[in-house]
C-alpha cells in the first residue's frame, strides 16, 4: 500500500516537491502600553496574526506551543508533520512572468445576465485580479458576446474560431484568463488544445491569490481545503482519459479498487486530515477567545469588499506604524488584531478581516467561513465602502449577502456602522443615507466623528457606563480600577484621604467592585 500511495502522490496534485507561495514575515513594532496589554490577551487567539503581515498562527518555530495558562507544552510532532504534509502542493498556475489575454464572455440577455453591473466594470476587476500576482500583466482584453454560456466551449463555433485566430496570432500571449467562475476540466483541456496556451478561470486565479497571501497555518489549511474540488475534477478527468486510451486497470495492487477509487479515497483521507487539523487550531482560538472576553476588551470587526481600504482605516484609527496597507485585492486573508484607544481612553481591538468579492467561488466561502465566524463574537461591525468605485452599491450588496450567510445576531447587524471611505477621490461627496459617515482614511478626514460613533456603539453594546466613584487613597480600590476599568480622571481630595475617580466600567466589573469593596 505504501508503494501505491507513493505512485498516486507522484501526480502534480499531491507532489511533495513544491510548496505554495508564502510571503516573508514582517517585523512588528510594539503598540502603546495599554493597547499592548489588549493585544497580549488575544495574541494567537481568534485566529489572529500579530499585525498586518502577521506572525504565523499555531505552533512556534521552536516546536513548542503555549497553553492557556501561559506555560508551554511540547508540540505533537506527528500532528505537526501531518499538517506540514497537507500544505505541500504544486502551484495552481504557471510560475514566472505571464502575459495574459483576458477574455470576458458578455451575456447580453437571459437568466445568466449579471444584474447591476456592466462588462467594463467586470473586466476592470478581472484585470486587477491578474495584476495582483507578481510578474503578471494583461496584454490583451477581449469582451466577447455569447448566447451559449452554458455550453461546453462557452462560445459559438464562429466566435470560437475568431478567438482562436486572434490568440494564436499573438505570440506575446502566454496564458488566457477566461473570466467565468468555473471551467469544467474537459472544457479547459479543449480550449488549451485550441489556443495552445494555459487557460484558467476565476476560481483558479482567486484560489492561487489566496494561497500566495495566506500566512497563518489556519489560512493555509483553509486554502488547501478549498482546493479539493479542483483535485477531484482532475482525478475524474485523468481517470476518464486513461480509460479511453485503454491504459487503466480495473484493480490496483490487488486491493479490489479501481485506480479512480484509490485516488478518490486518498482525497477523502486528505480532506479528513485537513478538517481535523483545522479543528485543533479552532479549539485553541475558541479558548483564547474566551480569555479575551473575560478580560473584557471590546472588539470591533472591520469588514468590506476587497481593497476598500479596511487596513488603511485601521492604521489611521490606531496609529500603528507596523501596519502596511497594500493596494491590491485580497491583501488580507488572516484575521489580525490591532489595539487602539477611543476618545474616552477605552482600549478596543480592531479586527482586520478577509475582503469580500462578488462571484466568490462557493467552496472558498465555505473554507473561510470559520474565520469569518470571528465576526460573530464582535461587539460591533464597521462596514467600510469604497465610494469612489463605480460598483459601490453592488459591492455593498455582496458584503451584506455574505454577512447574512454567517448567521450573525440580529442586534449585531442592526448596530453595524457604515463608513464611506475614499471621499477624497469624489469631490463634494455627501452621503445620501442617514447615519452614514464619510471619511478618507488616507487623509484622516472624518476620523474624529467615526471614533465618537464607535465609542457610543461600544458602550451600548457592552453594557459599559461612566461613573464617578469615591475611593480611599490608602486602599487597593484605585489600583483595582486601573486594572479592571478605564480611568478617565482622578480628582484627589487630600483632607478626606480619598479621590473621586471617573471611570468607564462594565456592569460585571462594577458588580465585582461592589463585592470586593462594600460601602
Amino acid at each position: 500500500m505504501w508503494a501505491l500511495r507513493a505512485a498516486v502522490r507522484g501526480g502534480a496534485w499531491l507532489s511533495r516537491a513544491v510548496r505554495g507561495c508564502r510571503p516573508p514575515r514582517a517585523a512588528l513594532l510594539p503598540p502603546p502600553s495599554r493597547p499592548e496589554r489588549a493585544l497580549a490577551a488575544v495574541r494567537g487567539g481568534l485566529g489572529c496574526s500579530e499585525g498586518p503581515e502577521g506572525g504565523r498562527g499555531g505552533p512556534r518555530a521552536g516546536g513548542r506551543r503555549s497553553r492557556a495558562d501561559g506555560e508551554e507544552e511540547p508540540e505533537d510532532a506527528e500532528e505537526e508533520e501531518d499538517e506540514e504534509e497537507l500544505l505541500r502542493r504544486d502551484p495552481l498556475l504557471p510560475s514566472g512572468t505571464q502575459r495574459v489575454c483576458l477574455v470576458h464572455p458578455e451575456i447580453k440577455w437571459g437568466p445568466g445576465k449579471p444584474q447591476g453591473t456592466r462588462a467594463e466594470w467586470q473586466v476592470a476587476e478581472a484585470r486587477a485580479l491578474v495584476c495582483t500576482l507578481d510578474g503578471w500583466s494583461v496584454v490583451a482584453t477581449m469582451v466577447v458576446p455569447t448566447k451559449t454560456p452554458d455550453k461546453k466551449l462557452i462560445f459559438g463555433r464562429g466566435t470560437l474560431e475568431q478567438l482562436t485566430e486572434r490568440i494564436r496570432g499573438s505570440p506575446e500571449i502566454t496564458a488566457v484568463f477566461l473570466n467565468v467562475e468555473r471551467l469544467a476540466t474537459p472544457t479547459k483541456k479543449d480550449l488549451e488544445a485550441a489556443w495552445r496556451v494555459p487557460v484558467f478561470d476565476r476560481f483558479t486565479l482567486v484560489l492561487h491569490i489566496f494561497r500566495c497571501n495566506a500566512r497563518t497555518k489556519e489560512a493555509r489549511l483553509q486554502v488547501a481545503l478549498a482546493e479539493l474540488p479542483v483535485l477531484r475534477s482532475h482525478v475524474k478527468s485523468n481517470a476518464a482519459h486513461l480509460g479511453g486510451r485503454g491504459r487503466s486497470s480495473r484493480y490496483t495492487m490487488g486491493s479490489g479498487e479501481s485506480f479512480l477509487q484509490v485516488q478518490q479515497r486518498l482525497l477523502r483521507d486528505r480532506e479528513t486530515k485537513i478538517q481535523k487539523a483545522l479543528e485543533r487550531l479552532r479549539r485553541k482560538r475558541r479558548l483564547l477567545g474566551q480569555q479575551r472576553r473575560r478580560r473584557e476588551f471590546p472588539v470591533v470587526s472591520v469588514v468590506g469588499y476587497t481593497n476598500c481600504g479596511k487596513t488603511t482605516l485601521i492604521k489611521a484609527l490606531t496609529g500603528d506604524a507596523a501596519i502596511q496597507p497594500r493596494d491590491q485585492l485580497f491583501a488580507t486573508l488572516d484575521v489580525t488584531a490591532h489595539a487602539g484607544r477611543l476618545p474616552s481612553a477605552l482600549t478596543v481591538l480592531y479586527m482586520d478581516t478577509i475582503g469580500f468579492l462578488s462571484q466568490l467561488p462557493h467552496s472558498l466561502v465555505e473554507s473561510f467561513s470559520a474565520t469569518l465566524q470571528d465576526v460573530a463574537h464582535s461587539d460591533l461591525i464597521v462596514h467600510v465602502r469604497d465610494v469612489s468605485h463605480p460598483e459601490t452599491e453592488l459591492q455593498k450588496a455582496s458584503v451584506l449577502s455574505a454577512l447574512g450567510g454567517l448567521g450573525l445576531p440580529d442586534a449585531l447587524l442592526e448596530s453595524m456602522v457604515e463608513v464611506h471611505n475614499k471621499v477624497d477621490l469624489v469631490p463634494g461627496y455627501t452621503p445620501v443615507e442617514p447615519d452614514v459617515l464619510a471619511v478618507s482614511a488616507l487623509l484622516g478626514l472624518g476620523l474624529d466623528e467615526l471614533m465618537a460613533r464607535v465609542e457610543d456603539a461600544i458602550l451600548r453594546a457592552t453594557g459599559r457606563r461612566t461613573l464617578t466613584l469615591r475611593v480611599r487613597l490608602a486602599g487597593p480600590q484605585l489600583s483595582w480600577l486601573h486594572q479592571e476599568a478605564t480611568v478617565q480622571a482622578v480628582d484627589v481630595i487630600p483632607e478626606a484621604g480619598a479621590a473621586d475617580v471617573k471611570v468607564i466600567i462594565s456592569d460585571s466589573a462594577y458588580g465585582r467592585f461592589q463585592k470586593l469593596f462594600p460601602g
